[in-house]
């Protein structure tokens, strides 16, 4: 029992340190952001921004697409054989639960997972490389701020790109469960869109998106935060790799919780 307590100990003071480093990564990123927009031709670097917004948006639209398509394939597939059971009415709800589903919740979800473990792994594989090489330090010999350099691109580029891909996710979704509608049930594509018309509303698709640039800015975060703890081995690159994307899921599911919270209690 000793031994339990101890552990659950030690977890809480290492959860406490780790806060308050992201908090203080967060507040250094910030900064770097001011002084960026304070001169933004000579700070910003806008062939690195345009390179990863390649890399963690265009890049990534055939996986996210696939995974969205099925995620509603088997959200009407399983909607179709549940609600059957309760009767007349099961084409009505299986659209409303793949529309108001994929958009207010799966597609930024799904999106939100995959990104965490390409994007931000890669970011902190990336940053990580560069600590072992002692990259970092060369450019804070050279006076060049490495929030600027590497943090700060990284960032924005995702906040652009998650948006954009979330967005492309809820079409394959809604497509996917409406092509598994069509298949299962009596419907036809133009009833399909009807009664998706009726069920969902322009409210139900900003929810979702209001999301991805506050799942983008953590996962970023995140990412570029463990890559830039790593200490000179290969090891500790898949270490903090490897906890990057741990804990980039686990905030941005903390947050979409407390996102359905507010969404709740603001009557949305």
């Amino acid at each position: 029992l000793a031994d339990i307590v101890a552990r659950i100990g030690r977890a809480m003071f290492h959860a406490a340190g780790q806060a308050r480093a992201i908090t203080g990564f967060l507040g250094a990123t910030i900064l770097a952001g001011v002084r960026v927009m304070a001169r933004p031709r000579r700070r910003m670097r806008f062939t690195a921004f345009v390179r990863y917004v390649e890399q963690t948006g265009f890049n990534a639209l055939p996986i996210v697409g696939l995974l969205a398509f099925l995620v509603g394939v088997v959200l009407a597939y399983q909607g179709v054989d549940q609600l059957r059971r309760f009767g007349a009415g099961a084409e009505v709800f299986t659209v409303n639960l793949v529309g108001i589903s994929v958009l207010r919740e799966m597609g930024i979800l799904i999106t939100a997972v995959i990104v965490a473990g390409r994007s931000g792994s890669a970011y902190t594989a990336q940053i990580g490389t560069m600590q072992v090489n002692e990259e970092v330090d060369a450019l804070r010999a050279l006076g060049i701020d490495p929030f600027e350099v590497l943090v700060l691109p990284r960032v924005l580029a995702l906040v652009v790109s998650l948006p954009l891909l979330t967005f492309f996710a809820d079409i394959m979704g809604i497509f996917g469960g409406g092509l598994m509608s069509v298949l299962l049930m009596d419907m036809t594509p133009a009833q399909f869109l009807r009664q998706l018309n009726q069920a969902v509303n322009v409210t139900q698709f900003w929810v979702g998106m209001a999301k991805a640039p506050v799942f983008a800015f953590i996962i970023a975060l995140v990412g570029c935060f463990e890559g830039l703890r790593v200490s000179g081995s290969a090891e500790s690159v898949g270490r903090h790799t490897t906890q990057s994307v741990v804990e980039s899921i686990f905030l941005v599911i903390v947050v979409d919780a407390l996102f359905s919270i507010l969404f709740s209690v603001l009557g949305i």
